[in-house]
């Protein structure tokens, strides 16, 4: 009975999955190939790109970050602005930002507004790293000095660690020609400036209200970057803003460092459980899922490695519910991966526009058919074993069967589909091949007789 369900189980699945597959390499190749064909966008348009970041410094932010600068110099913008509110963040995500900034091929500007807003700590380090730096009336910058982030709380880098971000800042400071010695105070001295003392100090370029008082004061002005002279020319230019994606979405949640200790915590509590008291495999499957989602949170997996990872744990959860006699759990956890793993891998920029979204549909449609399967398998296996205790004390026994396994005096016989241990009645031997009849049935075994044709 049970060999008949995984039987059942193998097939449906590897021939959904191999459909799936079949079905998404085709639509990824139609759209690679689409890609050459598509029109150039309008090169006279010159728009400033506009992304609003609140909140803690993450890598969801700092991918989403990239991808808008890489989306701005595609559409030939002359202005790349972030407007900044944040108390600080993670220092992986901080200074990928600062080195996209500073190597932007567009002009970047950096607006901490509104007014009551902060750019504290690692937020510093980003304003530092823009060509335009501007804040609103009643805002403040600085209090840079690095923590340790730990589960007693957070703590003082030591000395080492602080002099090398200080170096780094003063070198940024340098390089966009703001006051150095004032910029490492930032981090040794934990210095911190309103607004208007930035502006005197000449941490800071502009005092602007709000975004249209900066793109005011900004039209007309010339900005050098790397031996290159951009003018501007941003009165009344279109402003475009983009929201993050389900990837950025996820990314930028489970980056953070709260929510990530979490994770990592409730992961190992689940391997914890599951070892000490196997069975079930719910809490091994989550915590496993759990501890890759923790661990990238914390950094030490980049996107694309935390992607493949749970990607990989997918395939081999899925593997595994396959060639096993699973209830479901297995399968579940593997699409539950593979989901989370495929929303985790980056964007590549050489692939077509509409392939990752494609990507997406094809991982959607094999978790919604797995778990579909998972739910027909699991009602027959629950309508079987119904069927298996309502005859008598223990089961109905078949009438007859064929020998599969050559009874002498025990054996296996085919009977309904189903692979069951036998005994010879007599103690005789009885033939592969042969049709026989079931005397009676005790437990799981059967007492079989040659029929008599």
């Amino acid at each position: 009975m049970v060999m008949r369900i995984n039987k059942l189980k193998k097939m449906i699945i590897t021939f959904f999955i191999a459909a799936l597959l079949l079905n998404g390499a085709s639509a990824a190749f139609s759209q690679i190939a689409g890609a050459e064909t598509e029109p150039a966008g309008d090169a006279e348009a010159r728009p400033v790109y506009l992304v609003e970041m609140e909140g803690t410094i993450t890598a969801g932010q700092s991918s989403f970050l990239h991808r808008q600068v890489d989306k701005a110099k595609e559409a030939e913008a002359q202005l790349f602005v972030l407007q900044l509110n944040t108390p600080g963040g993670l220092v992986d995500a901080t200074l990928k930002m600062n080195e996209l900034f500073l190597n932007a091929e567009i002009p970047v500007a950096v607006l901490v507004a509104p007014s009551g807003a902060i750019a504290g700590s690692a937020g510093a380090f980003i304003l530092l790293s823009s060509d335009i730096a501007a804040m609103a009336p009643g805002t403040s910058v600085g209090a840079a000095q690095p923590v340790a982030i730990s589960p007693e709380g957070t703590q003082e880098t030591d000395e080492k660690t602080t002099q090398f971000y200080a170096a780094h800042l003063r070198s940024m400071a340098r390089e966009t020609g703001r006051p150095e010695d004032l910029a490492e105070k930032f981090v040794t001295e934990n210095l911190t400036l309103d607004a208007r003392e930035a502006y005197e100090e000449r941490m800071i370029e502009y005092l602007a209200y709000n975004l249209p008082d900066l793109l005011e004061q900004l039209d007309g002005t010339e900005i050098e970057k790397m031996g290159v002279t951009y003018e501007l020319n941003t009165e009344g230019a279109e402003i475009i803003q983009d929201d993050m994606s389900l990837s950025e979405r996820l990314q930028n949640w489970v980056s953070d460092p709260q929510i990530a200790f979490l994770l990592l915590t409730i992961g190992f509590i689940g391997i914890y459980m599951g070892l000490s008291a196997p069975g079930t495999l719910v809490p091994e499957v989550g915590g496993a899922i759990l501890l890759i989602l923790g661990i990238y949170g914390l950094g030490l997996f980049d996107t694309s490695t935390a992607g493949i990872v749970l990607i990989l744990l997918g395939i081999g959860l899925i593997a595994a519910e396959i060639f096993t006699s699973g209830f479901g759990i297995l399968g579940i956890g593997g699409a539950a991966s593979l989901a989370a793993g495929a929303v985790l891998l980056p964007m590549e920029p050489l692939m077509a526009p509409d392939w990752y979204q494609t990507f997406l549909i094809t991982v959607a449609g094999t978790v919604i058919g797995l778990l579909l399967i998972i739910i027909v398998v699991v009602q027959r296996i629950v309508h079987s074993r119904r069927q298996f205790q309502g005859g008598s004390t223990y089961f109905n026994p078949p009438k007859d069967g064929v020998v599969t396994e050559e009874i002498n005096p025990e054996g296996m016989v085919k009977a309904r589909g189903e692979l069951w241990r036998a005994r010879s009645e007599d103690g005789t031997t009885i033939a592969k091949g042969t049709e026989v009849e079931v005397v009676r049935a005790e437990t799981l075994k059967l007492w079989v007789r040659p029929k008599n044709n």
